[in-house]
């Protein structure tokens, strides 16, 4: 819109500037006319002509800075499709292994033979989740949420949250 705006300022300033010039040569030639009257006249179309360069100026350094503008914004738009498809392929191997340790954890769980109840139970404190959300989520009772959990400490022969937590989490750590 700018731009319409700065153009159509150009062309006034170019049409007004034709007839000042013929004026301006017109007056030159008859010698009836006051140097006065002359240098106003030639002030006038100075200023024309001064205002049509200044502009024609501004357009052009402004299409210069849109250009430098447009090709920095590619060469970032391709720099973040390319992080973008870095970051999808993270993401799809986290999954992966995510699911891979998923499946290690139930294998892990299975061994120890905890029943459906307590592999839920036992998911959800690797999770990082408290006795009563536990129980709040499985809409049961603190209690027995405690119950299950010191059944599967015995099961699995560790000692507490933060044992249990730990066995599974120390491969990452080393």
């Amino acid at each position: 819109m700018q731009r319409l705006k700065n153009l159509y300022l150009l062309s006034v300033l170019f049409l007004l500037g034709i007839p000042y010039v013929a004026n301006f040569i017109h007056e030159l030639q008859e010698p009836d006319h006051s140097w006065l009257y002359l240098v106003s006249e030639a002030g006038l179309l100075l200023l024309v002509l001064l205002g049509i360069l200044l502009l024609s100026r501004e357009l052009y350094q402004r299409h210069y800075i849109n250009k430098q503008l447009n090709a920095s914004l590619s060469i970032t738009r391709s720099q973040l499709l390319a992080v973008n498809q870095q970051l999808e392929l993270l993401h799809n191997k986290l999954r992966q292994h995510s699911r891979q340790y998923g499946a290690v954890i139930q294998e892990q769980l299975q061994v120890w033979q905890l029943t459906p109840s307590e592999k839920e139970i036992a998911l959800l404190i690797l999770k990082g989740l408290s006795f009563e959300d536990i129980a709040n989520i499985r809409q049961s009772k603190e209690k027995t949420v405690r119950q299950q959990a010191s059944m599967i400490y015995r099961k699995s022969g560790l000692n507490g949250r933060c044992e249990f937590t730990a066995w599974f989490f120390e491969d990452f750590l080393q």
